[in-house]
């Protein structure tokens, strides 16, 4: 049992830096926006009690109830994260492809806007915690972007090393900052504790009822507050519902609501403390060290979504959403730990274009809402999905309480609407051409793959009309040909057969296919097929979260009859040049895209993890 506990203690411990560094670094700008922002409230105690009740019902409903209540169990097999939830929604309704296309638009909207999130993520925590050297002295204005800038090169700079190392530390860091952040709220708290009336609703609901206008536009900066609450979700898979349902009721949320609630007191205390009060509750003596230790904080909340937009991008590519991508294990022992140095360069240019355009952290947070607000709308809608497909609760009883989430969801969503002028435009654009990605990738997939289908001669038909006497000459070894079309004769070998005018003794026509689960059990990794004249057809499974290893994969072929040994085989990839077509069903441009990326993509040989001096590429002309 003490076993046991000290397992869960230290799970617990390692999700503090990765799950809650985003959310726990919220402090650091959150009450800033609300009062300093450009829809500021007023600083009158009625004003200040109403803003913080507004924080601390939105923890408990949004993150508490929505979030570690409900959304966490809508695990797919394990995993979370809103392609992971995509996917278990789409396993309910297979009949229906309309809804189907719907819940995919949805999922790919979600995963767009998490993506515009993660762009912001780093630019505005960064920023936020180096401006606490402008509270020390002003004299350190001029040097707080470059100081920002620097730090961020840095932390993308050493992503290729990965964080097996570091990330060690992570956990007591984070536990280093939760309680400075709780004694910070305590001493606040101290100085005003009329604050704590905030914990009644009835200042809330009586403010939205007198300004509802007003309130709407609080709303815009109370959902900092629940900035990373997604995170929670999308890294149920490293630490599993239980540590992090632990880590937040035992340690996070107190910490959180404490500080909130010392910033509120400070407030109340001395108005003119809305320039930064995050900062400026801390002594004068502690500010330094305060800025040293939310600076590490937010690198470590910065590093946590950088992996996730890495974890992100390999779900992607398994799925079907983004062309093949370099990426490299940057752990033996931890699986998922992966870096994609494309993603990875990406992130970095945009992130420092970021910080130059905003220039400071009340610029950043005009941003930030509107791609939280939207993810929230879409994980909701998925998730009540999933409640009445999957877990086949009632009408009733799902409706109900996914409105009620819905309500809320919407509600912020709207108050974030207003700050597109003022920044929210980025997340919205930024989506859209992640979303334009990911969905002509996967429409362009399906388009080649229909034309190569057309084109291709039927497997079964091809064997009838191959007699032995007059076959093409057969060499010794085996021949391996890759294909998306079991039932179809690959390119290639028709190309060998055109150009070569032999087949091999053995062939064997390999199909890889990622099914809509994370993993799949070795022992349904592989199925194989016996056909006439030696040919053998083989598919090979994986799930969304796996890496394809398809010579370690074919080993288990053994086992059903067909015994392959790799010094005797090789490996034959049929590579597409695709001319674009007018009047397809894409259009022009988008069909210009799609090329673009699929001459970018990395080689089948290296995704698959195919010897390179097995492989024998043979290309062909594809109209699109």
């Amino acid at each position: 049992m003490q076993t046991e506990k000290s397992r869960m203690s230290a799970i617990s411990l390692a999700a503090l830096g990765i799950v809650y560094g985003d959310i726990g670094t919220s402090p650091l700008y959150a009450i800033k926006e609300i009062f300093g922002g450009p829809h500021s409230l007023p600083l009158d105690p009625d004003h200040i009690l109403a803003a913080l009740s507004l924080v601390f019902w939105a923890l408990i409903v949004v993150v508490s109830l929505k979030y570690v209540g409900f959304i966490l169990r809508a695990d797919n097999r394990g995993q979370g994260g809103i392609m992971a939830l995509m996917a278990l929604a789409l396993r309910g309704i297979a009949e229906s492809r309309g809804r189907r296309s719907t819940l995919i638009v949805l999922g790919l909207i979600g995963t767009s806007l998490f993506c515009g999130e993660g762009v912001i993520t780093p630019a505005i925590s960064v920023l936020s915690a180096v401006e606490g050297l402008e509270v020390a002295t002003p004299a350190f204005k001029p040097y707080v972007l470059p100081i920002t800038i620097m730090v961020l090169f840095g932390l993308f700079l050493v992503q290729r090393r990965g964080t097996a190392t570091v990330g060690a530390l992570f956990g007591p860091v984070m536990l280093l900052w939760f309680s400075s952040l709780a004694a910070l709220g305590i001493f606040g708290i101290a100085k005003d504790p009329r604050i704590l009336m905030a914990l009644n609703p009835v200042h809330a609901l009586a403010f939205i009822a007198r300004e509802p206008v007003l309130a709407l536009l609080a709303l815009g900066g109370v959902v900092l507050v629940v900035t990373g609450v997604e995170a929670l979700y999308a890294d149920m898979g490293h630490f599993g519902r239980r540590p992090i349902t632990l880590a937040w009721f035992g340690l996070v949320l107190p910490a959180l609501l404490l500080n909130y609630f010392g910033q509120g007191a400070l407030l109340m205390h001395n108005p003119r403390a809305a320039q930064n009060p995050f900062y400026l509750l801390a002594p004068d003596w502690a500010l330094y060290p305060l800025v040293a230790l939310a600076t590490a904080a937010t690198i470590i909340a910065s590093q946590a979504v950088i992996s996730g937009a890495f974890s992100i991008a390999h779900q992607a590519i398994q799925l079907g959403y983004l062309p093949r991508m370099d990426v490299q294990h940057t752990s033996e022992r931890e699986f998922g730990q992966v870096y994609v140095p494309s993603i990875n360069w990406t992130l970095l240019i945009a992130v420092i274009a970021l910080v130059l355009s905003f220039g400071s952290s009340t610029n950043l947070a005009a941003a930030y809402g509107l791609a939280v607000t939207g993810t929230m709308v879409v994980t909701t809608i998925l998730a009540y999905t999933v409640a009445r497909q999957i877990w086949r609760w009632s009408p009733a009883r799902a409706g109900l309480l996914f409105l009620a989430f819905l309500i809320v969801d919407i509600t912020f969503f709207c108050a974030n609407i207003v700050k597109i002028p003022q920044g929210g435009w980025f997340p919205v654009m930024f989506g859209v051409g992640i979303y334009l990605l990911l969905i002509t990738w996967k429409q362009g997939r399906i388009i080649m793959h229909a034309r190569l289908k057309e084109s291709a001669l039927s497997l079964n038909s091809f064997l009838e009309h191959l007699p032995g006497s007059s076959e093409a000459p057969r060499v010794p070894g085996t021949a391996m040909f890759l294909t998306s079309n079991p039932d179809g004769v690959p390119s290639a070998m028709l190309h060998n057969l055109k150009h070569n005018k032999v087949l091999h003794q053995r062939v064997v026509i390999v199909t890889v296919e990622v099914l809509d689960i994370p993993h799949v059990a070795v022992a349904q990794r592989v199925m194989v097929e016996k056909l006439p004249h030696e040919f053998w057809r083989v598919r090979v499974y994986y799930g969304f979260m796996e890496e394809p290893d398809l010579p370690e994969a074919l080993e288990w072929c053994a086992e059903q009859g067909l015994q392959i040994d790799m010094m005797d085989t090789s490996f034959f990839l049929g590579r597409e040049t695709l001319i674009p077509k007018l009047g397809a069903r894409m259009p022009l441009w988008r069909e210009k895209l799609f090329i673009t990326m699929f001459r970018n993509a990395s080689s089948a040989t290296s995704y698959f993890r195919l010897p390179p001096n097995r492989v024998v590429e043979l290309g062909t002309q594809l109209e699109l």
